[in-house]
């Protein structure tokens, strides 16, 4: 896999404070956190940099991520996750959306992760130098 060139790095945002349906007072760290934990431990793609971020405000949806890059790429918002043991279908999404220019990934490349979790999306925003749109 190899990456899309001039376009931004991508952000993976996850949600550290999601529950999954837990109770907020368990004593244990949340599976929004251990999810965040999942994925910094695995190799992720070079141009994609992990962010924990407090409330997606997606909370009955499971544990969310965003993944976003840069004014020309589509943002899509994934939930329904239930911690850790999704890190690595979150990766290869990741490292499939960074190859992209539009943030769009081919449907026959799809993982299952966008079947199953994805949430809202939203387009990218129009740039001056953009003339698809004109």
């Amino acid at each position: 896999m190899t990456s899309t060139p001039g376009t931004p790095p991508v952000e993976l945002l996850v949600c550290t404070t999601c529950r999954a349906g837990l109770p907020t007072d368990a004593p244990a760290p949340r599976p929004g956190a251990r999810l965040h934990d999942a994925l910094a431990g695995l190799d992720l793609p070079e141009r994609v940099i992990l962010r924990g971020v407090e409330c997606l405000s997606n909370c009955d949806r499971g544990c969310s991520i965003v993944l976003r890059g840069g004014p020309g790429r589509w943002t899509y918002v994934y939930g329904n996750f239930t911690g850790p043991d999704d890190a690595e279908l979150i990766r290869d999404v990741a490292a499939r959306y960074e190859q992209t220019a539009d943030g769009l990934i081919p449907w026959r490349e799809r993982p299952r992760i966008s079947a199953r979790t994805a949430l809202p999306a939203s387009p990218h925003r129009r740039s001056p130098n953009d003339r698809r749109n004109a």
